[in-house]
């Protein structure tokens, strides 16, 4: 990228952040919401240098930084092991059409279920077994990313040229290298974009989770304390929220790149 093109994208990034600021503030002045519902952007952008609580030298958003970092791991796992799953998924499907017509109804409807039910199952369940707070967050986080990955990934995998697949047949390829060798590749423009997706919502399961185990330490539990004190101020709640939408961008942003080095120098698919 030259320095134009990140300088412009910079100055984008600027204006859509003032945009939205100039339009919180309009929309405030239009209605007459008070402070208490919707604080000022100065307040909310304030509290990030504010200490955490009185008598500490930690401001805000040092904090706000570490409890991402705890709910980034969480959805790290949580990422890993629903692309696992979801690929697996994907080459089963790929394999027999039995448990195509069969697994792909159940992995459609899986996706009705509300996650707000979902997770005191998951957290409750994980209590009673092995697993701990933590691991059952992660496993609610690989329940929202398995879901893209096994669509796109399946119509990724079957996205070669019949004439290529034919002539993969012809050299009497075995049908794991097939897999490898031609549909694998070929299904990389269909998995990044399920990829950006599945990142960004292992994050919203990460703290979905965290809130319904109660686990501390992450974003989920922060937002959680600052809305059982809201009255008493209402900023800190936007700012965790804030900090939840930035590192969903964060994640957004790896996946994008990791897709630019691996696609460099490939066509790209119409989706």
């Amino acid at each position: 990228m030259t320095a134009r093109g990140f300088l412009g994208k910079v100055l984008a990034v600027v204006l859509g952040v003032g945009l939205v600021a100039g339009g919180w503030e309009l929309f405030k002045a239009v209605v007459g919401v008070n402070d208490l519902k919707m604080p000022p952007v100065s307040e909310i952008a304030g509290t990030f240098f504010e200490p955490v609580q009185r008598g500490r030298s930690e401001i805000l958003a040092v904090f706000l930084l570490k409890s991402a970092w705890f709910t980034l791991k969480e959805a790290a796992i949580g990422f890993v092991v629903g692309t696992v799953v979801g690929l697996g998924l994907a080459v089963a499907m790929l394999r027999s059409q039995f448990l195509d017509r069969g697994l792909g109804p159940w992995i459609n409807i899986s996706q009705t279920v509300p996650l707000i039910a979902l997770a005191p199952i998951v957290v409750t369940w994980g209590r009673t077994t092995f697993l701990s707070d933590v691991q059952a967050v992660s496993l609610i986080a690989a329940y929202l990313t398995f879901f893209p990955v096994a669509v796109n990934g399946l119509a990724g995998l079957k996205s070669p040229d019949p004439e290529a697949v034919e002539l993969m047949r012809s050299y009497a390829a075995p049908w794991g290298k097939t897999l490898l060798r031609l549909r694998l590749p070929a299904a990389r423009p269909y998995l990044f974009p399920a990829f950006k997706l599945a990142a960004t919502l292992s994050i919203v399961g990460a703290i979905v989770g965290e809130i319904s185990a109660g686990v501390p330490g992450g974003l989920g539990r922060v937002i959680l304390d600052f809305a059982s004190r809201y009255s008493t101020g209402p900023e800190r709640l936007y700012a965790a929220v804030l900090a939840a939408g930035l590192l969903g961008l964060f994640v957004f942003g790896l996946t994008n790149l990791a897709e630019r080095i691996a696609m460099r120098g490939q066509p790209e698919v119409a989706q």
